[in-house]
C-alpha cells in the first residue's frame, strides 16, 4: 500500500515538521512493515509554471516533424513575452495549457535547462511530458494537456503536487484494513496520540424502495450490498489533477472518471466498489453462486469459465461480473466518443453504484482458480469493514455528483444479514501475563479503544471487536494489540529460568551427536523444505501401497507443486545434490537429520494451549494425538569421489559400501547394534541395497535402507551416475541403544590377534558369516574385521573366501595362546554351524 504523506495529513494533523521518515519509524514502531519512503520531485527545481500555447510553426525541413512554438508564461519570465520553445510532440495544439521547464529549471535526473539554439531556432524553454518530470503512468503518452482553467503563469509544481513523500508499506494478512488511507491514518493517530479525522463518518440516507432492485441469492457469500443510482453524468468530464495525482502516487493508473472516483474512494476508505453503465444492465442486480460451464468475459477481456463455487453478480442475462475480483465487459464504463452518424460525444451518463462485502474465502479462492487478483481481491480476502458499504457508496455518489455534475436518484437499496457484533472476554491482566509487564488495567482499556473497541467490566473486560478487524477473535489477539501499542521496544530482554537439572533431552543429545558425527565423517548438512509432492515419489520408484506415499496435505500450501509435508527425507536431499551437481560441485556428502510426517491413524481436535501456566500432561496428550507422528530420520546421499586421488595416492568414488559405513556410523552414536541384510526396496538398486535393521523388544525390526541407487531413478531425477544414499528411522534407533554412551574401557594387557579364512556359498553375505563368527567367539572377542575376499578356481564353482582378523583381550590378564585358539576355534564352529562355513586349507 503506497500512501502519500499529503493526503495522509487529511486525517492526522501531523506537526509540520514530521517528515516521511519520521512516520515511518512511529508506524514501524506500531508494528506496521513501511518498508521505503519515496521522495517524489527529488532532483525537480523550478521555475515550472502553467503556459498557454500561442502559436505553433511546423518545421518541415527536417528529418522528423518539429514544432517551433511560441507560449504564453505571464509574469513568471518577467517579461511577459511569449517563450520560444522547439517542441517535437504533436499531442497538443493551440490554446492549450501545457507545463513549462523555464531555463534554470532542473529536471529529475540531473536535467538542467537553459537556453540554446537548435533546429536553427532559439529554444528558451521546455513543454513538459509526465516521464521528464517523473510523475509516473497516467495512461497517456506526450505532453501534460492541463485544464483550460488554470491560470497562466502560476506555479505547476505546487499544482501537480510534485513534491512529496510516499509510504511503501508492506500489509500483512491480519491487518487489511491497513490497504486503505483511512486504516493507516488510524494508525498513525494512534501512534502520536492525536484525533483521527474518519472519512467514513458521513450522514448516509437510510435504505428505501425506490432503490435498485439488487436480489441476493446467497446471504452467506454477500452479507451485505449496497446500491446507488447516479444519472445526468457529464460524459466529457474528466478527472481533476488533484485526483489523477492522487491514485498516480498511491500507484493506480487514471482512467475515466467513474471508474477513478471508485478507485480513490477503494484507496481512502478500504471498501472496493464497482460501477455499472445502467444502460447497460438488464433487470435487477443478483448476487449468486455459479452455474458450472457458465461463461463471462472479464474487463480485460479474457472469457472465463466459471466454477459453481464462483460468487457472481448477475442480471436477467446470467453473470456480469466476477463478486469481489473484477467486472464484466457486458456493463463496463463507456469512455467519451463521438457517434459515427451524428458526431455527438456519446458515454456512459447513468451508473450504479455498487459496494458489497463477501466471503474472504470465497473471494480467494475465485481470484486462485482465475489466476486473477485484482486490487479488489486482494482486500477482501484480508477481510473489509462490512459496515462501511453505505459510507462508501454515499462517498463516490458525492464526487460523482460534484465533478461529473451527476444527479444522485433518492433510491437507496440496503441489504444486510442479520448478525451480533463479535465480543471476546478477556481477564483484564491477560496482556500482562503474555508480556510479563505489568500494564495494569487502565492502559489495556484505554488501548483497545484507541483500537476501536467498546470495553465494559472490570477484572473480566467484555471487547466488542469493531468491524474493521475481523483477526481480533481471541483474548491473546487483544494482547497483541495492547504490547504492540504501548511499543514491543519496551518488553524487557528476559531469559527463561529452567528449573536445576532440565538439559537437553536424550533425543535432542543423539540428533546432536550424529550431526556431529556425520560432518566429522566429511558430510555437509543440507536442511531443506519439509514439503514435498506426489509425483517425487513416482520418481522414487516407491510400490502404491508403500506407507510413504500416504502423505499428510497442507489445507494452505506455499506451492501447489508440493502440497503435502515429507514423508522421508530422500526427495529435498536428493534435490539439493541435484542443484549443487549443476553448478560445478561434483564430488557431494550430504546428509539432513529432520522429521518426517505421517497421518496420524485416527484425527483428533486440536486443542488452545494456555499461556499463563505450563500445560497439563493430559492437555499435551490431546495435542499431540492431533498431529501426524512425526519420526526423527538421518539420511545421506554421496555421489563423486569419496576419496580424492592425489601426490598420496588413488582416491575411490563413493559406493553403496559408503552409504552403509554411514548407517553404521549413526548406529554407534546411539549404541545400537545394526544389523546389515540384502535387501530391495523402492528407489535402491536391487542388487546393492542393504536392509537395515535393529532388535527391539527381542524382533528384529527394519529401520531403513542403504546403497546405491537404481539407475531409472537416477534417470527420473537427473542425478550423477552411482548415486548412493541412506535413510533410517533415527528414533527407532535410539530405542534400540543403550541410551547414554559411555566411556570405552582400555585395557593395559596385550591383544591376541588371529586371522582366521573360511570357504562358504558365493550367495552368503559376508555380514551373516560375521555375525555367527562373533557370536561364536564370546566375551573375549574386542573386534571383527574383514580383510580380503577372494575367489578363483581352486576353490571351487559358486564357492568365495572371507578372511577376517578377529582381535581378543581380556580386561584383568594376558591371554594365552591357548584362549586365545579356543575362542577362534569357537568362532569358527559356529560360524560353520550357522552359514555352513569351511576353514579354508582344512
Amino acid at each position: 500500500m503506497r500512501v502519500p504523506l499529503s493526503w495522509l495529513r487529511e486525517y492526522v494533523d501531523l506537526p509540520a515538521t514530521e517528515t516521511g521518515r519520521d512516520v515511518q519509524a512511529k508506524l514501524i514502531a506500531a508494528g506496521l512493515e513501511v518498508e521505503a519512503v519515496e521522495q517524489l520531485g527529488a532532483g525537480l527545481t523550478g521555475p515550472l509554471v502553467v503556459g498557454r500555447v500561442a502559436a505553433i510553426e511546423e518545421l518541415t525541413e527536417f528529418k522528423k516533424p518539429i514544432r517551433h512554438c511560441l507560449v504564453d508564461v505571464g509574469q513568471a519570465n518577467t517579461t511577459g513575452e511569449p517563450q520560444e520553445i522547439i517542441c517535437g510532440a504533436r499531442n497538443f495544439a493551440v490554446g492549450d495549457k501545457v507545463v513549462v521547464a523555464l531555463p534554470g529549471a532542473v529536471l529529475p535526473g540531473d536535467f538542467r535547462i537553459a537556453e540554446r539554439k537548435t533546429y536553427g531556432r532559439m529554444s528558451r524553454g521546455m513543454i513538459c511530458s509526465t516521464d521528464e518530470l517523473g510523475m509516473g503512468d497516467d495512461g497517456t503518452k506526450g505532453i501534460i494537456v492541463l485544464p483550460p482553467e488554470h491560470e497562466t503563469g502560476i506555479d505547476a509544481i505546487e499544482l501537480l503536487g510534485l513534491y512529496d513523500e510516499v509510504l511503501d508499506i508492506a500489509v500483512t494478512p491480519d491487518r487489511g484494513y491497513c490497504l486503505s488511507l483511512r486504516g493507516v491514518a488510524r494508525e498513525t493517530a494512534t501512534a502520536y496520540g492525536l484525533p483521527l479525522r474518519d472519512p467514513a463518518l458521513l450522514d448516509v440516507p437510510g435504505p428505501n424502495a425506490y432503490g435498485y432492485p439488487v436480489k441476493v441469492s446467497d446471504p452467506i457469500g454477500c452479507d451485505r450490498f449496497t446500491a446507488r443510482t447516479v444519472t445526468g453524468l457529464d460524459p466529457e468530464a474528466r478527472s481533476p489533477i488533484w485526483l489523477r495525482r492522487r491514485l498516480q502516487k498511491a500507484g493506480m493508473r487514471p482512467i475515466s472518471l467513474a471508474v477513478d472516483i471508485t478507485n480513490y474512494v477503494m484507496l481512502e476508505l478500504g471498501q472496493p466498489l464497482h460501477a455499472y453503465d445502467r444502460t447497460r444492465v438488464e433487470g435487477p442486480i443478483g448476487v449468486r453462486r455459479a452455474e458450472a460451464g457458465e461463461k463471462l468475459t472479464t474487463l480485460d477481456g479474457v472469457v472465463r469459465t466459471l466454477d459453481a463455487q464462483d460468487l457472481v453478480i448477475t442480471d436477467d442475462r446470467g453473470p456480469i461480473g466476477l463478486a469481489g475480483v473484477m467486472g464484466g465487459a457486458d456493463t463496463e464504463i463507456a469512455d467519451a466518443a463521438p457517434d459515427p452518424e451524428t458526431g455527438a460525444i456519446r458515454g456512459t451518463t447513468e451508473v450504479v453504484i455498487e459496494a458489497a462485502h463477501f466471503d474472504p474465502v470465497a473471494i480467494a479462492r475465485t481470484a486462485r482458480r482465475h489466476k486473477l487478483s485484482s486490487e479488489a481481491s486482494k482486500r477482501f480476502e484480508r477481510g473489509v469493514d462490512p459496515q462501511a458499504g453505505a459510507a462508501a457508496a454515499q462517498r463516490t455518489v458525492d464526487l460523482l455528483v460534484l465533478l461529473a455534475g451527476g444527479t444522485a436518484e433518492a433510491g437507496v437499496t440496503h441489504i444486510v444479514s442479520p448478525s451480533a457484533p463479535r465480543t471476546v472476554s478477556m481477564a483484564a491482566d491477560h496482556p500482562d501475563r503474555v508480556a510479563g509487564v505489568e500494564y495494569g488495567r487502565e492502559t489495556v482499556v484505554r488501548r483497545l479503544q484507541e483500537v476501536g473497541c467498546d470495553v465494559y467490566g472490570q477484572d473480566e473486560l467484555v471487547v466488542t471487536v469493531p468491524s474493521w478487524r475481523p483477526d481480533l477473535t481471541a483474548p491473546n489477539d487483544l494482547a497483541e494489540e495492547v504490547i504492540r501499542l504501548e511499543g514491543y521496544e519496551n518488553l524487557p530482554a528476559t531469559l527463561p529460568r529452567p528449573p536445576a537439572g532440565r538439559g537437553l533431552t536424550g533425543r535432542q543429545r543423539l540428533h546432536r551427536r550424529v550431526g556431529r558425527a556425520l560432518a566429522g565423517a566429511g558430510y555437509v548438512e543440507a536442511p531443506n523444505y519439509p514439503f514435498i509432492g506426489a509425483r517425487v515419489l513416482d520418481q522414487l520408484d516407491l510400490p502404491a501401497d508403500d506407507p510413504a506415499r500416504r502423505l499428510v496435505t497442507l489445507v494452505n500450501p506455499l506451492s501447489d507443486e508440493e502440497p503435502s509435508l515429507r514423508s522421508t527425507l530422500l526427495p529435498g536431499l536428493l534435490g539439493a545434490l541435484r542443484r549443487n551437481t549443476g553448478r560445478g560441485s561434483h564430488d557431494l556428502a550430504l546428509f539432513e537429520t529432520g522429521l518426517v510426517f505421517h497421518p496420524a491413524a485416527e484425527r483428533a481436535a486440536a486443542l488452545s494451549l494456555p499461556v499463563d501456566r505450563r500445560p497439563t500432561d493430559a492437555e499435551i496428550a490431546v495435542l499431540d494425538a492431533a498431529l501426524p507422528v512425526q519420526p526423527r530420520h538421518a539420511a545421506v546421499v554421496l555421489a563423486g569421489a569419496r576419496e580424492r586421488s592425489g601426490w598420496w595416492g588413488g582416491g575411490h568414488p563413493a559406493n553403496w559400501a559408503d552409504a552403509i559405513e554411514a548407517a553404521r556410523l549413526v548406529a554407534r552414536e546411539s549404541g545400537a547394534e545394526l544389523a546389515v541384510d540384502q535387501g530391495r526396496y523402492g528407489p535402491w538398486h536391487p542388487g546393492r541395497c542393504a536392509e537395515l535393521s535393529v532388535v527391539l523388544d527381542g524382533v528384529k525390526t527394519p529401520v531403513g535402507h542403504a546403497g546405491e541407487l537404481h539407475p531409472r531413478v537416477v534417470k527420473a531425477l537427473g542425478l550423477p551416475e552411482r548415486t548412493c544414499a541412506m535413510e533410517l528411522n533415527l528414533d527407532l534407533v535410539e530405542r534400540a541403544g543403550e541410551g547414554e554412551l559411555t566411556a570405552p574401557r582400555i585395557s593395559a594387557f596385550p591383544v591376541a590377534t588371529q586371522d582366521v579364512a573360511l570357504v562358504v556359498d558365493a550367495g552368503v553375505p559376508a555380514a551373516a558369516v560375521e555375525h555367527a563368527l562373533t557370536l561364536g567367539a564370546g566375551e573375549l572377542l574386542e573386534s571383527i574385521r574383514l580383510f580380503d575376499t577372494f575367489t578363483g578356481e581352486q576353490l571351487g564353482e559358486g564357492k568365495k573366501s572371507l578372511a577376517y582378523a578377529l582381535r581378543f583381550r581380556a580386561a584383568d590378564r594376558t591371554l594365552t595362546v591357548e584362549e586365545a585358539s579356543a575362542a577362534r576355534d569357537a568362532a569358527v564352529a559356529h560360524a560353520t554351524e550357522r552359514t555352513g562355513a569351511v576353514l579354508r586349507g582344512a
